[in-house]
């Protein structure tokens, strides 16, 4: 299929993409590496009218950190990028994971780390183990910017909690807490490579073999990301032992909410979730022991 006829826009400052994104109304798309929305006009899923491209803004392909301001991830940058940047797979290796696991290398050459978030597919790979880690997006529109956890971002399939004419610009992950592990766990029909039919982020603070913090994020079970809450409370305050991360698991498993489509049954995805769970449990406690 032939793409849609459309207007192209090379904004060279946030500012000027948002007041375009403004101008053009609701047939105007924002694209960073263009993976997701150029397949959704080749199959006319979308026709926008104008597409405001950003990769003409300096600093937006940024990666830094600082044990002030933590880990900042610009919305330009790559998939690709973040998965091998230093700095993340020494930090943050679960995120760093997390952005490697995403589809195949073609995508993650071309693909960001926000357009995965704001596409806001309920099994997009980045958003379980940056909202455990509590991640924060920096958006941008004409009230200035704002700061919003990434938690409170999605609000169903394909919908954001973004404003006409805002434009993410970057993700703040704050630096682990001491004595903290994290882990991502997945898996998906074809090794892997495919869009995750569950995945589980997992954040645990250690205290020698007890865990005195726990964030479980279920990806792809539900309309959106959701905290295994119930989870959560369980394990707090106590011994994590092989026991317990499977009563864990299966507590998840209860929480979650999966539909049964071409990826997995319904059925399947909970019975994963209760695996992954503590798969990712036991790999963040080691982790947090060995810090």
């Amino acid at each position: 299929m032939t793409l849609p006829r459309f207007e192209y826009l090379a904004p060279t400052s946030v500012e000027e993409a948002s007041s375009l994104l403004m101008e053009k109304g609701e047939d105007a798309c924002i694209v960073a590496g263009g993976t997701d929305l150029l397949i959704k006009m080749r199959h006319g899923q979308l026709r926008p009218s104008a597409v405001i491209g950003l990769k003409r803004i300096k600093g937006l392909d940024c990666i830094s950190f600082s044990k002030k301001q933590g880990l900042v991830i610009g919305a330009t940058a790559l998939l690709a990028d973040v998965a091998s940047h230093p700095d993340i797979l020494k930090k943050y290796p679960a995120v760093a994971y997390a952005a490697s696991k995403t589809a195949n290398v073609q995508i993650r050459n071309m693909g960001t780390v926000a357009g995965n978030l704001c596409n806001a597919a309920p099994s997009a790979e980045n958003a379980p183990v940056l909202i455990a880690m509590g991640a924060e997006v920096t958006l941008l529109g004409r009230e200035g910017e704002r700061r919003l956890l990434l938690d409170r971002f999605f609000r169903g399939p394909g919908l954001t909690a973004l404003y006409p004419g805002e434009i993410l610009t970057s993700i703040r992950v704050p630096l682990p807490p001491p004595k903290s592990g994290t882990s991502y766990h997945h898996i998906s029909a074809r090794g892997k490579v495919d869009i995750s039919a569950v995945g589980v982020g997992v954040l645990a603070t250690m205290e020698g073999k007890t865990c005195k913090h726990a964030v479980i994020v279920m990806g792809a079970v539900a309309a959106t990301p959701i905290h295994a809450s119930n989870a959560e409370r369980l394990i707090r305050g106590k011994e994590l032992t092989p026991g317990l991360m499977k009563e864990a698991g299966i507590l998840a498993s209860r929480e979650a909410r999966p539909i049964s489509d071409v990826r997995a049954s319904a059925d399947y995805r909970r019975k994963m979730v209760a695996v992954l769970t503590k798969r990712a449990l036991a790999e963040a406690g080691k982790m947090a022991q060995g810090r």
